[in-house]
């Protein structure tokens, strides 16, 4: 066009061209490099008269036929599907009067489109800045990430921030994102630069105009058109010196000279159940809230939807554009609504803002975008990897979504470049790598997988690799010996999930029997006590008649039994599920689970009470270890039999055998050695702190009650925890720290809670009260004390009901009931005579003479008996420390009715016993009481 004449020339030469084609070309090349929908180029063109849109594209075809559009590789107008029409290549304008061209401007002028920064670039402030500094340095910056993470966002905010560094004119912005032909981006970079091109070739001239400039240009989008873009980046990098490029594209451009700087998602609170004011720390829901707060969501975050907005956040993977759609819902639905619009599968299809491009409109749609760009294989391979529920290795996606073992290649180059398109992602672990699906993708893929008619077949290799697995790992070793745990426990939600289908209408008995079988160790080494009864009891129930007296059941029977003792105490369920094992066992000639559930059956009659039961018990697997065990065998059967003798009342045997375990373990450098759930290393340690205490070491049983602790702990098993910290708080209360036992004790209670050991709870509950009456709090250790004996005797555990009502009948004591007090503990008395008990007798006769001295009217001969007795008891145990428990009370009887010096040879002769042990609390006393009596004699 020339001056104010409406015609197009060519070459010189007026081209022929109808009046409302000029129009549309004079309203597109106003407005170079941006899109212009077709609803606004009719507007322009047929000013208040209404047009259909198919004569807009009539007038379009007429006009690219007549500019030549297409012809030797030149682009004049792209058609952007869903938005519009753009002008993609050079325009300069020549002055009013004339028709010479007006030269390149020295100097690139900026990009008219360029993207407004967002006012809140939430989680990001830290990445720009790296950004920029990294730009500086290095030229040549990709930002690479998933779709929806923000990629775009932070380019902006990149390239805004370095505006001061290199001038407003030279920042220039290029959204290939609008072009559907990978040839026309030269032409798009041409335009957004306004640089004038003669020919069909971009390129050259491209490079002569950012020769001696010092400019950013930022490409966004390069995904779809990468073939293209990757290369020029790499020339127009070495070609013009002082070029600086930044790049957003799902994969890196792999040209030299690139810098890659994968975009992470926004983090998410990592607690289960933050409060409000730690999820808000969170950049997920700093925009999770920002985004419902735009939508009309106004009212602050509680502390009750905290927990609830960081699950969301984590499902989503922190992805801003899956964010932001989600909370934008909130205003209309509420936090708790929205979540259930997510758990019902509507995440992937709402809507978004009406603005947003086509792609980020909804979930959907932004990985339909993605989808499209695969190939036939990777779309094949991604939809049945949506199997798979959180981390898998590569072993197991080759046998979900290979065809047949010559496609192991096609697999690895498959996901290798679903990792490059961050469809997938890669979990860095000191072992093999494991892989992880975005849940959205998941969710998209799963979809697609139904829609093919594949889903049913993919779940059923999904099941049937886990099966194999699981019985590949456990049977290098005992199922319940801990060593494999760590090795499967990232499989645990691959393994729900194919139990779950091999459960189902349209799954597998036979592998649902298997699997169940092969996962219930990992269950229980996890602590997941409450699944593994879930899933074993549906197993036993699913067993037909040719299943019944296999291992498979043998297994069944005694995870079952193991994870219902745990959780719901001592039934005759357990029991019998120990019985039926046992039987199995010895059928089946199974050594090593003839150990386990002999160890169960140890165990069980322990925490009934039946020490006596629990000792044969111990003997029985003594004789078993010594035919086919080893030194783990051979180690455990020795803590057991110190423990049967602690219980029994056989201090001195005690000691030597947990002393022999813990020598066995210390030769063969043992770790843990678990056995039904229970590590007899942690209580050996336990039993060798609380004789060593008994029989006058006070000193050695503190120190080797805290490495019982420490080793427990170090384990992050909660059964073995919570097993330590009953039986090692006592020896801590019994020296007087009362600070340690109440932290621990604490920690009984918290962790019992947390993982559904309803007997533990118990137990902690009772030392808590026992605790309290020490500390002066008795009344409401009293109601504690009750709490915990209710209790345990609705689990049927015995094991410490003995010692719980001694505490009991003290709290009663100091809190002003004498009577109740003076027939809980003969009541106790009785019972530890009736069951034999021998343990707890010398304690609960040093309280009950305690006991008798507070009353209004004191019994001083049952009092004295009650004390002699209790010392008597305790010589025979070898418990030097309860005689001098019980000598305490008496010598103070007898030092207050004219028996001073009888008192004081009595208790000095057993002080004097002790070698260790003298700033622990029983032996201050003593040492006080001898010299008040020393000096009154």
């Amino acid at each position: 066009m020339i001056g104010a004449e409406r015609v197009l020339i060519r070459d010189s030469k007026p081209v022929a061209i109808g009046g409302r084609a000029l129009d549309v070309l004079i309203a597109l090349t106003g407005r170079p490099g941006e899109v212009v929908s077709g609803r606004e180029l009719i507007d322009l063109v047929w000013p208040g008269v209404f047009v259909e849109e198919a004569n807009l594209r009539v007038h379009i075809a007429a006009l690219r036929k007549a500019l030549g559009d297409g012809k030797d590789g030149v682009r004049y107008i792209v058609n952007v599907p869903g938005r519009g029409y753009t002008f993609v290549a050079p325009v300069r304008r020549s002055g009013a009067g004339g028709t010479a061209p007006i030269a390149a401007p020295a100097s690139p002028t900026r990009s008219p489109n360029f993207p407004t920064p967002l006012q809140l670039l939430v989680g990001r402030t830290e990445t720009v800045a790296t950004l920029s500094s990294l730009l500086l340095s290095r030229r040549f910056v990709s930002v690479v990430g998933p779709g929806g993470i923000g990629k775009t966002s932070v380019a902006v905010a990149v390239a805004n921030a370095l505006r001061q560094e290199f001038g407003d004119d030279a920042v220039c912005f290029v959204d290939l994102g609008s072009l559907s032909n990978p040839a026309d981006v030269p032409s798009a970079v041409a335009s957004a630069l306004g640089c004038f091109v003669q020919g069909p070739d971009y390129e050259p001239y491209i490079r002569a105009f950012l020769a001696d400039k010092r400019i950013l240009v930022v490409l966004d989008n390069c995904e779809h058109v990468i073939e293209t873009a990757a290369p020029l980046c790499g020339r127009l990098l070495h070609a013009a010196p002082s070029v600086h490029l930044l790049a957003t594209s799902r994969e890196a451009l792999r040209v030299e000279g690139e810098y890659v700087h994968l975009l992470m998602p926004l983090d998410s609170p990592p607690d289960e159940t933050p409060s409000a004011v730690q999820a808000l720390a969170s950049p997920a829901v700093q925009l999770f809230m920002e985004r419902a707060a735009s939508s009309g969501h106004h009212a602050q975050l509680s502390d009750t939807e905290a927990p609830i907005v960081a699950k969301i956040c984590r499902r989503l993977d922190g992805i801003a554009l899956a964010i932001e759609l989600v909370a934008s819902r909130v205003g209309a639905h509420g936090i708790q609504g929205t979540a259930d619009l997510l758990d019902s599968g509507a995440g992937l299809f709402l809507p978004g803002w009406r603005s947003a491009l086509p792609r980020h409109q909804t979930l959907q749609a932004m990985l339909d975008w993605s989808f499209r760009l695969l190939s036939a294989d990777e779309q094949r391979i991604l939809c049945r990897l949506s199997v798979f529920v959180g981390q898998f290795t590569l072993a197991a996606a080759h046998a979900v979504a290979g065809d047949a073992d010559g496609e192991t290649q096609t697999v690895a180059n498959a996901i290798a470049s679903l990792v490059d398109k961050s469809l997938m992602g890669v979990l860095s672990t000191s072992g093999p790598a494991y892989y992880r699906l975005l849940d959205t993708t998941r969710a998209y893929a799963a979809a697609k997988l139904t829609e093919d008619g594949q889903a049913e077949a993919a779940e059923r290799r999904h099941a049937g690799y886990f099966t194999g697995l699981l019985k590949q790992g456990m049977a290098k070793g005992s199922a319940f010996d801990g060593h494999n745990v760590a090795v499967h426990a990232p499989h645990i939600g691959n393994v729900r999930k194919a139990l779950a289908w091999s459960f189902s209408s349209s799954g597998d008995r036979s592998i649902a029997i298997e699997l169940a079988a092969h996962a219930a160790p990992l269950f229980l080494g996890l602590s997941l006590l409450d699944e593994c009864q879930q899933w074993c009891r549906r197993a036993l129930g699913a067993l037909q008649e040719e299943d019944q007296g296999t291992r498979w059941e043998l297994e069944l029977q005694g995870a079952l039994a193991m994870s219902s003792m745990y959780t719901h105490g001592n039934s005759l369920e357990v029991r019998a599920g120990i019985e039926r094992g046992l039987e199995l066992s010895e059928i089946l000639q199974d050594g090593r689970h003839q150990l386990q559930l002999l160890s169960g059956l140890y165990i069980f009659l322990t925490r009934q009470g039946d020490f006596s039961g629990a000792l044969a018990a111990a003997k029985r697997n003594a004789a078993v270890a010594k035919a086919s065990g080893g030194a783990i065998e051979n180690a455990m059967t020795e803590w057991m039999l110190g423990g049967s003798y602690h219980l029994t009342g056989n201090q001195a045997a005690a000691l030597r055998h947990c002393k022999q375990g813990s020598k066995l373990a210390s030769d063969f450098r043992l770790g843990r050695v678990s056995f039904f759930g229970h590590d007899h290393h942690v209580s050996g340690l336990a039993t060798l702190a609380r004789s060593l205490w008994l029989c006058g070491f006070a000193d050695q049983g503190c120190k080797v009650a805290r490495q019982g602790i420490n080793r427990a702990q170090s384990y992050d098993h909660p059964v073995s925890y919570c097993i330590a910290l009953i039986y090692l708080v006592p020896v801590l209360h019994w020296s007087g720290d009362s600070r340690a036992a109440q932290e621990h004790t604490e920690i009984v209670i918290e962790q019992a809670i947390k993982y559904s050991l309803a007997p533990y709870r118990a137990v902690g509950l009772a030392l808590k009260g026992e605790l309290m009456v020490a500390n002066g709090e008795a009344s409401s250790g009293v109601e504690t004390l009750r709490a915990g004996l209710k209790a345990m005797d609705d689990d049927q555990y015995r094991i410490v009901t003995l010692p719980t009502r001694r505490a009991l009948a003290e709290g009663l004591a100091l809190s002003g009931r004498p009577d109740e007090a003076l027939a809980t503990i003969g009541e106790a008395v009785a019972r530890a005579e009736q069951v034999g008990e021998i343990l707890w007798l010398p304690d609960l006769l040093r309280a009950q003479g305690e006991i008798l001295l507070t009353q209004p009217r004191p019994d001083l001969p049952a009092a004295e008996r009650a004390l002699l007795r209790s010392i008597d008891c305790a010589h025979k145990q070898s418990a030097l420390s309860w005689q001098l428990r019980a000598a305490i009370p008496l010598a103070r009887m007898w030092g207050k009715h004219g028996r001073g010096k009888d008192a004081g040879s009595m208790l000095e002769d057993i002080y004097r016993r002790f070698t260790e042990g003298f700033g622990t609390r029983d032996l201050v006393a003593a040492r006080r009481l001898i010299e008040e009596l020393s000096s009154t004699s």
